[in-house]
């Protein structure tokens, strides 16, 4: 039977945001490692207001005053979970990731490094039933601030295989102190 790490009654509460820009593979691996934590998943996407999902649908980009609410929601869902929770997020800004950051002091980032061209293909590649349009990847690359060097941060090849993410995560959660 797999170990599952953190998810007893003695092991310490943990948070994770899977972040990255959009097409990194945040969704997927956050739930591959929400269940081998024996966490529950928060997908950021299901929380982005109406209007957010219609600006996006038609390739125009969020602002921060758009993403405020959102961040605030999500913050205030990882808080509600006192065991712990995975998060996919993009927190493509610092001062978004410290929003968070600020409601679950011991949070940890994961950061799923894709070069653009490869982000651009997979979006385009999902088809018209999602609502992120890919013309928007440019913008994602734009506003990225590097979380690369920020405390509780780990930084990963999103082109890497699932399991071989999951283990590396699993491990790096391990030794945190």
């Amino acid at each position: 039977m797999a170990e599952l790490y953190l998810s007893s009654s003695e092991s310490p509460p943990c948070w994770v945001v899977v972040m990255g820009v959009s097409g990194c593979g945040k969704s997927t691996l956050g739930a591959a490692l929400a269940q081998a934590l024996g966490l529950p998943l928060i997908e950021g996407d299901d929380f982005h207001s109406p209007a957010n999902v219609s600006k996006m649908r038609a390739g125009i980009a969020l602002t921060d005053a758009d993403r405020a609410g959102w961040l605030d929601t999500l913050a205030g869902t990882l808080a509600a979970h006192p065991q712990g929770a995975v998060l996919a997020c993009s927190a493509l800004k610092r001062t978004y990731r410290d929003r968070l950051r600020a409601a679950v002091p011991r949070l940890r980032f994961v950061f799923m490094a894709l070069s653009r061209e490869e982000a651009e293909r997979r979006v385009a590649g999902r088809g018209p039933g999602h609502f992120f349009s890919a013309s928007l990847v440019a913008d994602q690359f734009a506003t990225l601030e590097s979380p690369t060097g920020e405390a509780g941060v780990l930084e990963v090849d999103a082109t890497a295989p699932e399991p071989e993410l999951v283990d590396r995560v699993r491990a790096w959660l391990r030794a945190v102190p």
